[in-house]
C-alpha cells in the first residue's frame, strides 16, 4: 500500500505502513477480496486525495468520513463522484452554498472535484474504503488511525492551513490541529440532515480565499465545471 502513496506523503508517512494497525488493516481489506466483496473506490484511487494534492502543497483540508458506497462513485476525494453520476445530496448543497457566496459560479455540470484537489485542496475522508452498499463498513479497521496521522503531520510540520471541520465527527478531529497555527472554520455537515442547521450561509468557501488571499496566495477556484 505505502508503494501507491505519492512521494512526499511517502517521506512523512512512511512509518506508519509498518505499525500493527496498518498490517491488520492490509490484512482486513485482503480477506475482504479474497471473499470476492466488491471494495469501493477501485484500489488504484484509494489514495488520490495524496496523488493530487502532495504534502507541501495543502492549502485547505475539507475532512469528510467515508467513502460513496454505490458503483462508479467514489474515486479516492471526500465528497467528490465520477463524472456522469448523479450528484449525492451533500454535494448538491455544497454546490447550492457556492452558487450563494459567488455570483459568477455556474452549477457544475458534473460533481468530480479534482480541479479542486489540484488547487491545493486535501479532500480527505477518515476511511478511505468501504464495501459495495455497506455504507461505514470499513470504520475501526485502521483507516482512522492513519487518517489522524494525515491530520496531526498536517498540523505540526505545516503552518496556516485552512482545515473545513463539518459536522460534529469532522469537528472532533480539531483536537489534532493547533488553532494559533492553523485556521479552522466550523459549520454544520452539508447533509440534508443538517445543511439548515449553519452549513448554508457559513461562508467558507469566500473565507478560504479570503485567509488565502491575505497570506499572498492564490485563491481556489471554486468552479468544478
Amino acid at each position: 500500500m505505502s508503494g501507491q502513496l505519492e512521494e512526499s506523503w511517502k517521506k512523512v508517512l512512511q512509518d506508519e505502513f509498518e505499525k500493527s494497525y496498518m498490517i491488520n488493516l492490509r490484512s482486513f481489506l485482503k480477506t475482504e477480496k479474497t471473499a470476492s466483496r466488491t471494495i469501493y473506490p477501485e484500489s488504484k484511487d484509494i489514495f488520490s486525495a495524496f496523488a493530487h494534492t502532495p504534502f507541501d502543497k495543502v492549502k485547505v483540508v475539507i475532512l469528510g468520513q467515508d467513502p460513496y458506497h454505490k458503483p462508479n462513485q467514489a474515486h479516492g476525494l471526500s465528497f467528490s463522484v465520477q463524472k456522469g453520476m448523479q450528484f449525492p445530496p451533500s454535494l448538491q448543497n455544497i454546490f447550492k452554498e457556492l452558487l450563494t457566496e459567488f455570483k459568477d459560479f455556474k452549477y457544475p455540470s458534473h460533481g468530480n472535484l479534482t480541479k479542486w484537489a489540484d488547487q491545493g485542496v486535501l479532500l480527505l475522508n477518515a476511511t478511505l474504503t468501504v464495501g459495495a452498499n455497506k455504507p461505514g463498513s470499513h470504520q475501526k479497521q485502521g483507516w482512522e488511525v492513519f487518517t489522524d496521522k494525515v491530520i496531526q503531520t498536517l498540523a505540526e510540520q505545516r503552518s496556516g492551513i485552512i482545515f473545513l471541520l463539518w459536522g460534529k465527527y469532522a469537528q472532533a478531529k480539531s483536537a489534532l490541529i493547533d488553532p494559533n497555527k492553523h485556521h479552522v472554520l466550523i459549520s454544520a455537515h452539508p447533509s440534508p440532515f443538517s445543511v439548515h442547521k449553519g452549513f448554508f450561509g457559513n461562508g467558507h468557501f469566500s473565507r478560504v480565499n479570503e485567509i488565502l488571499e491575505k497570506e499572498g496566495k492564490t485563491g481556489i477556484d471554486w468552479q468544478v465545471g
